[in-house]
């Protein structure tokens, strides 16, 4: 998962390099996200016909193809396939990852296993930025280095899945997997809508502070440091974990209209940071926001897991993550598009008030219509 977010603080750098403009960044950071709606509704559920090794070592595949095509990049074609090629591994991520930490999780470990899958996630998301940030700053060869050191992590990581042993007990071949449709019981949509809004902002959050904050702390706050400009986007994926595992202690009912409260602060102090240009701001509001989106995300997907009939389970998820990961793309372009009109300041405001409408939406809803603890 680090491998999908290492690009971020080396974007100026190919804007530089090749000269294009702040819509064309947003449009390659998009490309991901479009990678992975592709997968989940293609191949999301892939991983319990043909095994979950065969499904990891082709999500390692597409990410060593990712972290070529940026390492011989020569033209913007080449960022937008890498982009692509890491959307379809992390894609593929998602779902056999995660199952497989809960098919390898001793008894009685589930809870464990399950927090051990999403903190793997959000940290492998937060570490790829620090990661590229350190090493173009301090280490040289800033547009290829991160790259040769991911595609070592690659095969690390392809040695690791080959010595595990394989969980699903009778692997089929790929000609016999179905898609799992996304889909949407009557009985699910009540709790979904709210959910999936809280999501949809959250993602829409981390989506503007992986594909434009570099580029505000470069020109609006003069940090030309690529480590710092990585920490501060690694800030928002860290604190999401810490949302996640806050989860447990504050319990499902206050959580996702808790969740929304912090999102909506954390676009407050976002919006603060881009009028009156103060880094601190805008690292409160990588902190808060992510701490938002962390608490909003397991909470929407455990209240939505638990609410969907058995064999439409599934289906409902994947739904929900098709709208999370279309909040981390549609949004992100509309602010790309709005740079050239408004500025960056202005873009981001337009943004922020959107969100916080949608935000507001969902917390109101949420407290008319707790969420139940249980099932």
């Amino acid at each position: 998962m680090a491998g999908t977010t290492l690009p971020t603080p080396l974007y100026g750098l190919y804007q530089d390099k090749f000269g294009f403009s702040e819509l064309t960044v947003t449009i390659v950071y998009a490309v991901y996200a479009f990678g992975v709606i592709g997968v989940l509704l293609l191949a999301g559920n892939v991983s319990d016909t043909v095994g979950r090794r065969p499904v990891l070592l082709c999500g390692l595949g597409f990410a060593a193809a990712s972290a070529a095509c940026f390492l011989w990049a020569d033209g913007l074609a080449w960022l937008y396939a890498g982009r692509l090629f890491s959307g379809l591994s992390a894609g593929l991520f998602t779902g056999a990852a995660t199952a497989y930490v809960m098919d390898l999780a001793p008894r009685g470990g589930a809870a464990r296993a399950t927090f051990v899958a999403t903190a793997a996630n959000m940290g492998g998301l937060g570490c790829g930025p620090l990661l590229a940030g350190l090493l173009a700053q301090y280490a040289g060869h800033p547009l290829s280095l991160p790259f040769i050191v991911h595609l070592a992590l690659v095969a690390a990581s392809a040695a690791v899945v080959l010595w595990l042993p394989e969980t699903v007990r009778e692997p089929q071949p790929l000609s016999s997997a179905r898609p799992q449709r996304p889909g949407l019981p009557a009985r699910v949509r009540p709790l979904f809508v709210p959910a999936a809004i809280a999501s949809f902002v959250g993602f829409a959050l981390f989506g503007v502070f992986t594909s434009v904050s570099p580029a505000f702390l470069a020109k609006s706050l003069d940090v030309s440091n690529h480590a710092a400009s990585g920490l501060v986007v690694a800030l928002a994926f860290f604190a999401s974990t810490g949302g996640q595992l806050a989860v447990g202690r504050v319990g499902l009912r206050r959580s996702l209209p808790a969740g929304c409260a912090a999102l909506l602060a954390g676009l407050a102090l976002l919006a603060g940071a881009l009028r009156w240009d103060l880094l601190v701001l805008i690292v409160l509001s990588a902190l808060v926001g992510g701490f938002g989106q962390g608490l909003t995300f397991r909470a929407a997907l455990s209240a939505v897991a638990q609410a969907s009939p058995e064999r439409h389970r599934a289906a409902v998820i994947s739904t929900l993550f098709v709208v999370a990961y279309t909040g981390i793309s549609v949004p992100v372009i509309g602010v790309g598009v709005l740079v050239g009109p408004l500025g960056l300041e202005g873009a981001g405001l337009v943004f922020i008030g959107c969100m916080a409408v949608l935000a507001c939406f969902a917390a109101v809803y949420l407290l008319r219509r707790p969420v139940p603890e249980k099932a």
